[in-house]
């Protein structure tokens, strides 16, 4: 059976264990109903996930010309202590900027590889953390807005990760840390003006499970600029990683923008 189309991130669903689906414009496909089977991925062109023109993918899915001039692209997307939209600022769009930046968002820690602090907002939770591959997570904050969640996640930047060791993530290399206990060290060290919102008793600590039959003990990124065509035996699914029998793991949300089909 064959489905092509044109890549997004797999969308998820909570589940022990989680579940997996690639979604294309006519078709689905549920991932972890692929584990064990020879998987085959072909790369045929290119459409930009903004413009839908087939335009060579620059970043995030979107060709140059879009991820210069796209509100859903802008700055304040990684670094969300540049949102300015609470200030009634424009960056690209006040309209989209308002309308992402001014609803709750989280400050959590989660173990992925190691312990690491990061923002999201309160309606990707726990598909945030689903992305990133984390095996657990545990909010600290939940704020009115995206510039509150950024300051804070800068301040901790000082004692914690702010990105996943994605090798360590699909080698099940994970510390094993106490994020309860944790959660309870970063009072001191958050703004002053979010210390009203930090969460101190709520239990709320997530456990993700992911479908992997067997964990690598190395691993080799598959780029399809460099090998348009792969195949191997799918034995797991994490972040929003496949990974085969042989070590090779395909980051899908990486390739983004970029037509494909995928052969059982």
């Amino acid at each position: 059976m064959t489905y092509e189309g044109v890549l997004k991130k797999m969308q998820t669903e909570f589940g022990n264990p989680i579940q997996y689906y690639l979604v294309f414009e006519n078709s689905f496909l549920n991932v972890n109903q692929l584990l064990h089977k020879n998987l085959e991925i072909s790369f045929v062109g290119f459409q930009c996930l903004n413009c839908g023109k087939k335009k060579k993918i620059f970043r995030q899915g979107f060709c140059y010309d879009c991820f210069y001039s796209s509100a859903a692209v802008g700055d304040w997307i990684m670094k969300p202590e540049l949102s300015t939209a609470h200030l009634g600022i424009q960056d690209r769009d006040l309209a989209y900027e308002e309308k992402v930046q001014l609803q709750p968002h989280i400050v959590y820690l989660a173990l992925s590889s190691e312990v690491k602090v990061g923002v999201t907002r309160k309606t990707q939770m726990p598909t945030r953390w689903i992305d990133q591959g984390a095996t657990q997570a545990i909010s600290i904050v939940e704020v009115p807005n995206r510039y509150l969640a950024g300051i804070t996640e800068v301040a901790l930047k000082n004692h914690y990760a702010d990105k996943t060791n994605w090798r360590k993530m699909l080698t099940n290399n994970v510390e094993q840390i106490d994020l309860v206990a944790e959660r309870l060290k970063v009072e001191n060290l958050i703004p002053t003006e979010v210390q009203e919102y930090f969460y101190s008793q709520k239990n709320d600590l997530y456990e993700m499970h992911y479908p992997v039959l067997e964990y690598p003990t190395k691993v080799a990124s598959l780029s399809l600029d460099k090998s348009p065509h792969f195949q191997g035996k799918l034995t797991g699914i994490k972040g929003q990683y496949l990974l085969f029998e042989d070590g090779t793991v395909f980051n899908i949300r990486g390739s983004e923008g970029y037509v494909v089909t995928f052969s059982v």
